[in-house]
């Protein structure tokens, strides 16, 4: 049997791919092993949102390398579908496939032929179905994609590039993943793509298929992952406010708080139009966890753009951000747009520094507000004598059990903070 590994950079998006993918190698040819466990062959899923992704992949070549010198590598993905040519000269990297025929890599991969292959064809607009449930064994909370593909072209992004334009996975497709995953005993399933607020095929919207999977009698929890803040329809906040199994968390890039950098970035809203959402969503729906995206460090970002960003950031009712340094993309906008001038890294990194810190502060105190409060947490696995999981509002809760509490969903009394989580008892 040909032993076959499996490895994933970026978003959530790759993660459920990546599971998709696995299934397509349940079969006797194949047996699935650890990357480290000297495998024949090693598919890697990659990323191009930043230049670090790109030097993660070299990286990752050379490390498997060492694990086993004779190892196949198959490169697949959003770097695979940018940055062809370049990928196929590394050393082991016997095929390099892009986003349109990645799913079928165990079929790419079982032809028998001793030249590397270059598999990257343009990306179509055609709605899409899946041909393999992505059960993950690893975790307990699945990711469901239902969309792929974006029409922004927001000026620092080449993501329409490397995954084409935006098209909406078949609604009954969706449906048959979901009730697999949920009857296998994946209680939450979070809804991944590029754009999901886009979502729409025929007559179906991002809503009703919320609507659809609510019914599922398996299913206890749907999460919604990051979302573009043009993009969410005010019936999704309604129902997060009715208690429905919709979690109560909305991640929402917001990018700059600079109206100045928004416009260069080609973002299609104001701070001022941002700050009225965040603000309705945080009255709305009592305790829902807000998080955000930010981008420090873009061409032209003046001192004054970043102290914008900062105190917009700050008075907002945000629970964390993701903090990420700008990075020159070869088919992004700004690559043509010379006459914005490059942040110097160590601005950058002073910038982010600042950012990152506030977002600790924020995070605390959004954990205070549930202190001596009781919260319905998902447990997940045990580690370091604890066992954690996450409430719906996106907080991590670590609990110390002599019980298997694996896949429960119990109601914890929150009764301390530790750094990144909370620490809690199960309720009598």
């Amino acid at each position: 049997m040909t032993k076959v590994a499996f490895y994933t950079f970026g978003c959530r998006l790759n993660q459920a791919e990546t599971a998709i993918m696995q299934q397509g190698f349940a079969s006797q040819r194949y047996r699935v092993v650890d990357y480290r466990d000297k495998p024949d062959v090693v598919v890697v899923n990659t990323c191009t949102v930043t230049e670090n992704g790109d030097a993660d992949t070299r990286r990752l070549v050379n490390r498997l390398r060492r694990i086993n010198p004779e190892v196949k590598i198959a490169l697949v993905g959003c770097q695979a579908q940018v940055q062809k040519e370049q990928l196929l000269s590394l050393p082991n990297v016997h095929w390099v496939v892009g986003n349109a025929r990645k799913m079928e890599i165990e079929h790419i991969l079982s032809r028998e032929n001793e030249t590397p292959q270059l598999i990257t064809p343009t990306i179509g607009r055609e709605s899409f179905t899946i041909p393999f449930t992505g059960f993950d064994e690893r975790h307990k909370r699945a990711n469901l994609k239902i969309q792929d593909g974006c029409d922004f072209f927001c000026s620092f992004c080449e993501i329409p590039y490397a995954r084409g334009r935006a098209r909406s996975r078949e609604f009954e497709d969706i449906l048959k993943e979901a009730r697999e995953l949920s009857a296998a005993g994946h209680h939450e399933l979070v809804l991944t793509g590029i754009n999901i607020g886009t979502y729409g095929y025929k007559d179906v919207t991002l809503v009703d298929v919320i609507s659809a999977l609510e019914k599922l009698p398996d299913l206890w929890r749907i999460r919604i992952s990051s979302i573009e803040p043009t993009t969410i329809a005010g019936e999704i906040v309604e129902r997060m406010a009715q208690k429905s199994k919709l979690c109560r968390y909305l991640h929402i890039p917001l990018q700059s708080g600079s109206d100045a950098v928004l416009r260069a970035m080609n973002r299609n809203y104001t701070a001022a139009e941002f700050d009225e959402f965040i603000r309705t969503a945080a009255r709305s729906v009592p305790e829902i966890c807000l998080g955000t995206d930010v981008i420090v460090g873009f061409p032209g970002e003046t001192e004054a753009d970043f102290e914008e960003t900062y105190r917009l950031l700050l008075d907002l009712p945000l629970a964390y951000f993701h903090v990420f340094s700008y990075s020159a993309r070869e088919h992004a906008r700004t690559a043509r747009m010379p006459e914005r001038e490059p942040i110097p890294r160590e601005i950058i990194s002073e910038r982010s520094k600042r950012l990152r810190e506030l977002s600790l502060r924020k995070r605390q105190v959004y954990y205070r507000k549930f202190l001596g409060k009781t919260e319905r947490v998902l447990f997940e696995q045990q580690k370091d004598g604890s066992w954690n999981g996450l409430t719906d509002t996106y907080i991590r809760v670590k609990v110390a059990s002599d019980a298997d509490l694996s896949n429960r969903l119990l109601p914890v009394a929150l009764e301390g903070i530790d750094g990144q989580a909370m620490l809690g008892r199960l309720a009598d």
